[in-house]
């Protein structure tokens, strides 16, 4: 079996890399980076398992770093390891989807058990596939790929989230403000440009397939066509 790959992002060195060296005697496999810019660099090209990340970092923050990795990966595990542990960070590290917050100081062996114990759930959970067929392309919203007989193309959560409202109403017109409630949970002036660009990005990932086409339908919103 594989060891489990972990990214780690902390900018006390002395702390990160006693830490690093525990979880490596316990198999794992870790990426250490002193910042938020270096860890969200790095996430695609080390492609782990789990994600530990401070929040008191220079550049991009914990919290910062979480969210785009959401954008990137629905399914990969976060913890938060931060000395900052009011509720308010609680909260909001959760409103992030993160998996886990543990307060620092705290035991190593207490983090070794609480990676063990969401392992052990993930590998009991079963995720049914959710896909969709539209023109000549399958849409995997599980795994965020895009797919024809010559071509497969990955795309961001957010545009997952987007396409897959638009599929479950395939040749139908779902309305902006469903769209921005939906994916942002608010219909804002910032969510609606946000909104037109995850379209054109969205069409770009769709022009393998000539079938497939997403309308924009004046003062009702999109549709997608296939």
């Amino acid at each position: 079996m594989k060891p489990l790959k972990i990214l780690f992002a902390d900018d006390d060195l002395k702390y990160s890399l006693l830490l690093k060296r525990f979880l490596e005697q316990e198999g794992y496999e870790v990426t250490y980076v002193g910042n938020g810019r270096m860890a969200v660099e790095q996430f695609p090209l080390v492609r782990p398992d789990l994600v530990l990340l401070d929040i008191n970092m220079p550049g991009l923050n914990g919290f910062e770093v979480a969210a785009r990795i959401r954008e990137a990966d629905k399914h990969v595990l976060i913890f938060f390891l931060s000395d900052r542990s009011d509720k308010a960070d609680r909260l909001q590290g959760f409103s992030l989807r993160a998996n886990d917050y543990l307060a620092k100081p705290f035991y190593p062996e207490e983090l070794i058990a609480r990676i063990r114990e969401r392992f052990a759930l993930q590998l009991e959970e079963t995720v049914e596939e959710e896909t969709y067929r539209f023109g000549n392309t399958v849409f995997s919203y599980n795994t965020n790929e895009l797919r024809t007989a010559s071509s497969k193309v990955l795309i961001t959560s957010r545009q997952a989230d987007i396409l897959r409202l638009l599929a479950l109403n395939v040749n139908q017109a779902v309305s902006r403000d469903r769209l921005l409630e939906a994916v942002w949970g608010a219909a804002s002036y910032a969510n609606s440009l946000a909104l037109n660009v995850q379209i054109t990005y969205l069409r770009k990932a769709l022009k393998n397939d000539p079938l497939v086409k997403i309308e924009s339908l004046m003062k009702k919103g999109y549709v997608l066509r296939g």
